[in-house]
């Protein structure tokens, strides 16, 4: 039978790395996204072109499973996070000048940005604060993720704006589950590493705010 003392001694140590890999993840997030915000303007300013920027995605993903995965104990992950998260907000770029150049665009961009920073901040206060395990919902997600992608790919030969609009809030779904679901696994000490997890919560962070700029972009055009 395990003593309360025994009990509290060891459960100490745990809690202080989880609000560690916390504090880490979050304060390695706000940097990554403020570089991405800036790399994103940068891009506008110059007017790469959609080519360019499926050149930085491609060079993003690159990092994402050749790179980073190799580099994810040591301080090389870090820097190669920052690249990564770079790229990937400067292929943003041509995106965000179209929605800019739109009637109510700038509105559209700022709504978009207001959302995801609400909606990330809410699901993970709540995750946080009620500890709840959300490991159930990873199938579902995967699942969810996998449908996301093909749909994604249909509708590039398709063209259905009720089709794109149907894909992007099943998207935004998708990725509000993920962030529940990351953050549960940082809560309850399943994620150490705090570059991986600022890595899954950057991409479900992106993907989200993508996903309302585009229910947003096509309920303005109605």
């Amino acid at each position: 039978m395990n003593s309360p003392m025994f009990t509290r001694s060891t459960s100490a140590p745990r809690t202080l790395e989880i609000n560690k890999t916390l504090k880490n993840t979050y304060f390695l997030l706000s940097m990554t996204l403020v570089t991405s915000a800036i790399a994103a303007m940068a891009t506008m300013a110059i007017g790469i072109s959609p080519m360019m920027a499926l050149v930085m995605q491609i060079a993003a993903i690159g990092i994402l499973f050749f790179a980073l995965p190799k580099s994810i104990n040591s301080s090389m992950g870090i820097v190669w996070t920052f690249v990564f998260t770079t790229l990937m907000g400067g292929a943003l770029g041509p995106m965000l000048t179209y929605y800019a150049s739109i009637a109510n665009g700038p509105s559209i961009i700022a709504q978009a940005l207001g959302l995801t920073g609400m909606v990330f901040l809410g699901l993970s206060a709540y995750t946080i604060s009620s500890k709840k395990d959300f490991s159930f919902m990873r199938n579902f997600l995967i699942a969810g993720l996998i449908i996301v992608i093909v749909a994604a790919i249909i509708n590039i030969f398709v063209g259905s704006t009720l089709g794109q609009l149907a894909i992007s809030s099943m998207s935004a779904l998708v990725f509000s589950g993920f962030i529940l679901f990351d953050t549960s696994r940082i809560v309850r000490g399943e994620e150490t590493n705090y570059v991986s997890a600022t890595i899954s919560m950057y991409l479900n962070i992106l993907n989200l705010f993508t996903s309302l700029l585009s229910i947003l972009g096509i309920m303005n055009n109605d």
